[in-house]
């Protein structure tokens, strides 16, 4: 292991059994502090593991920490939930972002204000980690982001414990820009209700939106809640319209009304569409926007659409033949074509001569149980919803069905039962 190491560089790495299986991965950092002046001891990692759970390693667990990872050597693993004690802080959650002041080397010169960037360990001779030096952004008049970044000794930086008011929000959130959506709203969970909701507020909203999707309910709620009414709606027009409408749902009437007038008409009238329908049917849960195509549409086309950066994989997995127009509700729906069978035909093929119409349909009042049903006899990952009249009104996808059949709570950590030693 190297005698120093930068914690915020840690983030999200993988961690490793002694086999060389990945187990789980990195999200904080634990550091302990001392009733006298000696610097802060780092006491240990936190690292989510399977189901989500987060646990905390001790440091002399760990045989090895550099960029490709961190390695844990023999010895069993407590997989209680961590929780922090009251003399612990997290370098993520607690200290990155910290306005600080530094100490001059020399007298007579002046102090400097700065943004801690990370946070240096090394081992004493007691064989502890200990905090001894500071990466710290200067600054210089002018954006904070934009100064200079060096390092200077700990016993040099003021303000590094302090009120929660001298934290900024810019270097956690570049560290969270490198986690997948679900993977961020997992960490920001694990962050002070204030902190959360500041470092949400200053994500863009479409980064915003997708974190959301990946929230418990309570956490939506309340980050939506502290949003001016205007960037709320800005976010929920950026979010998938049945997440969207999931989540006015959880708000009371009069404000829906007020967000939903604030949103542009074209965006709000799917969210609105899909809040006709009721809890637990097939038209509550579907997306009102599959790829659709017209059947004169060729399978190079189709193939450019699927290609298209931001669809999920469940929705770019086939596409859904209509008459025109095109948008839900569609003109009579015609069948689906699988991307399997586009792979395999001439890219000038008219799609319209390719669909599989033998699947058939959902209508919207369907129950979750028969749609789980009907995906598992037929092994699709998506099925057309459609009304009366045979028009295309959405598509139900399989992450939909597992999102509203699992447990409300299955996204909130806190709801899980803590785990046995390993």
């Amino acid at each position: 292991m190297g005698t120093r190491v930068y914690l915020a560089r840690l983030a999200a790495l993988p961690v490793f059994d002694p086999n060389g299986d990945r187990v789980g991965r990195v999200r904080d950092a634990v550091i302990r502090l001392r009733t006298t002046n000696r610097p802060p001891q780092i006491v240990g990692l936190v690292a989510e593991m399977a189901l989500r759970r987060r646990i905390f390693l001790p440091i002399g667990r760990i045989t090895s920490m550099d960029a490709e990872g961190v390695v844990l050597g023999t010895g069993t693993l407590n997989l209680r939930r961590f929780e922090k004690r009251p003399n612990e802080l997290l370098i993520l959650a607690d200290v990155l972002d910290r306005r600080v002041t530094v100490a001059p080397e020399q007298e007579g010169s002046d102090e400097h204000l700065g943004t801690v960037v990370d946070i240096g360990m090394e081992l004493n001779r007691n064989t502890e980690w200990v905090v001894t030096r500071v990466a710290v952004r200067e600054h210089t008049g002018r954006l904070a982001r934009r100064g200079h970044v060096y390092q200077v000794e700990y016993d040099r930086v003021r303000g590094l414990v302090g009120p929660t008011d001298t934290q900024g929000t810019s270097n956690l959130i570049a560290l969270l820009d490198q986690m997948r959506p679900a993977d961020m709203a997992n960490a920001l969970q694990d962050l002070p209700d204030a902190r959360r909701n500041e470092v949400a507020a200053a994500l863009s909203d479409r980064r915003l939106a997708d974190v959301l999707e990946e929230l418990p309910e309570h956490d939506q709620v309340e980050i939506l809640v502290q949003l001016d009414r205007e960037r709320a709606a800005d976010v929920l027009e950026r979010m998938d319209p049945d997440d969207a409408a999931d989540l006015l749902a959880e708000l009371p009437k009069s404000e829906q009304v007020v967000l939903l007038d604030l949103m542009e008409p074209d965006e709000a009238a799917p969210v609105r569409q899909l809040m006709i329908y009721r809890p637990g049917t097939a038209g509550s849960v579907m997306t009102s926007e599959p790829v659709i195509l017209t059947p004169d549409a060729t399978v190079a086309e189709a193939l450019a659409r699927i290609r298209e950066p931001e669809l999920s994989p469940v929705v770019a997995a086939q596409v859904f033949v209509a008459r025109a127009p095109s948008a839900t509700p569609t003109g009579k729906y015609l069948g689906m074509v699988h991307f399997q069978r586009l792979l395999r035909e001439s890219p000038s093929s008219i799609v319209g001569g390719l669909v599989d119409s033998g699947i058939e349909p959902l209508r919207p009042d369907i129950k979750l149980a028969e749609i789980t049903r009907r995906m598992a006899t037929y092994d699709l990952v998506a099925m057309p919803v459609v009304d009366g009249t045979h028009r295309l009104l959405g598509a139900v996808t399989v992450d939909d069905v597992l999102d509203h059949s699992l447990p409300r709570d299955w996204r909130d950590r806190d709801a899980h039962e803590d785990g046995e030693p390993l």
